[in-house]
């Protein structure tokens, strides 16, 4: 209604127009703050403080949701009294549905709460052991692309008007940065471990033979070694002894990753100091296995050492819970039947060792458990036997231990490779 050059405007219309202007004017300074860094910590603190700004309230609080543990755990708590959000942090979480957070958690859905001594659903353990007061209490729900991130709360709010609204428009921009800021972490943390087992890869493969054939007297010794993934557990070494002797030593190491790598550097480093100072391979089982079982509990190796005599064809070997290996002849395939002791680092065992001796033309296949535990598309195993029935077909192939490579590689194409893969071959020639 216009009265001259006046313009009347009914009041809830006005009440209107100053409420979004009061929406834009707060998002207008939030959203260049929470803009400013992908720095998950850092964002969560500067969100708190200008939550608690606004709000004008005594502490500010934000519970990421654990989706191993399924619990609420503090993640930034801002009050006056640090011991009380070093409690929270260290001390407390909650379940889906527990307290008035896990119960916004569990419903989705923002609340405010005046009175929590009159609300059942207030968890009270929170102020008994930070010493707080709680009176009145904002929870809203963080909602990212993924589903829950966490709950974000303002403890006792002095501002006496605010609109719902507004604060629900806040925390969705909220969840918004928070779950970049998480993208983020995530980013950074798969590329540092992504280095860090391209380092460790480069570092164990310093810690086999340069090359992985050896030529001594009338012996010849050739290695595979393929990794399951960028780092492995399996190993194998080649130690040049006295009077026409080499030494020959292949293992497994149980697990994967970085651990199972450091620890083929260690058992590598140990085997070649204690080789070369020992002339029989029980000796030297018997010292590594002592020295192992000074390591971590749960890490272990399997392991054959064999000393072969490089003039005349003769091997002494221990085993030390390894597959056995496979002798090929002029007549055929023989399995190994040397009597194993435990694993090297799992009890305190007085290994043995049996003796063998190669004709001219044989050959010794020593092989790690991922040349037949290769599992198809359909889970199904090349098995031991599956194994030996193939060396027994191509026996006469030079080319046997890229074949036999081959064939795993062939056998297991389109299913996750779950192991690695080491054959050495002994030739007598």
């Amino acid at each position: 209604m216009k009265e001259g050059n006046k313009v009347s405007v009914a009041v809830d219309y006005l009440a209107r127009l100053e409420k979004k202007v009061e929406t834009l004017k707060i998002l207008t300074e939030v959203s260049p703050v929470i803009s400013s860094t992908l720095d998950l910590k850092e964002l969560m603190t500067i969100v708190m403080e200008k939550a608690k700004d606004i709000m004008q309230a005594e502490a500010c609080s934000i519970l990421l949701y654990n989706k191993d543990t399924k619990k609420l755990e503090f993640e930034v708590a801002i009050s006056e009294n640090k011991s009380a959000t070093d409690i929270l942090k260290e001390k407390i979480s909650l379940d889906l549905g527990q307290g008035i957070a896990g119960w916004v958690a569990q419903n989705r859905e923002l609340l405010f709460i005046k009175d929590v001594r009159k609300d059942k659903r207030f968890y009270h353990e929170a102020d008994k052991k930070t010493g707080f007061t709680t009176k009145s209490l904002i929870a809203a729900p963080l909602i990212g692309r993924r589903g829950l991130i966490g709950v974000a709360e303002i403890i006792n709010p002095g501002k006496e008007e605010y609109d719902l609204e507004i604060l629900k428009i806040l925390t969705k921009h909220f969840a918004i940065a928070i779950e970049n800021a998480l993208y983020h972490k995530d980013a950074l943390e798969k590329e540092r471990l992504k280095q860090e087992l391209e380092i460790a890869a480069t570092l164990q493969k310093s810690f086999l033979p340069e090359s992985p054939r050896c030529k001594k007297g009338n012996v010849m010794v050739s290695a595979v070694n393929i990794p399951a993934k960028l780092v492995g557990g399996d190993l194998y070494d080649f130690t040049e002894l006295s009077g026409g002797k080499l030494g020959i030593f292949i293992g497994d190491v149980c697990g994967k990753g970085i651990s199972a790598a450091l620890y083929m550097a260690k058992i590598i480093s140990d085997f070649r100091y204690i080789a070369h100072a020992e002339d029989s391979p029980e000796i030297v089982m018997n010292r590594l296995n002592s020295l192992l079982s000074k390591t971590p509990r749960g890490m272990f190796l399997t392991a054959i050492y064999m000393i072969m005599d490089t003039r005349n064809g003769g091997a002494v070997i221990s085993v030390a819970g390894h597959p056995p290996f496979l002798w090929i002849t002029q007549k055929g395939v023989k399995v190994s039947s040397l009597v194993s002791g435990a694993p090297l680092g799992i009890i305190p065992e007085d290994y043995s060792s049996g003796a063998i001796s190669l004709s001219k033309g044989d050959r010794l296949l020593l092989i790690t458990d991922g040349v037949f535990e290769a599992k198809n598309k359909k889970g199904q195993r090349i098995g031991f036997s599956g194994l030996l029935r193939f060396v027994k077909k191509n026996k006469n192939d030079k080319r046997l231990v890229k074949k036999i490579a081959e064939y795993v590689n062939i056998f297991s194409r389109g299913a996750e490779k779950a192991d690695d893969l080491t054959i050495v071959e002994v030739k007598y020639l």
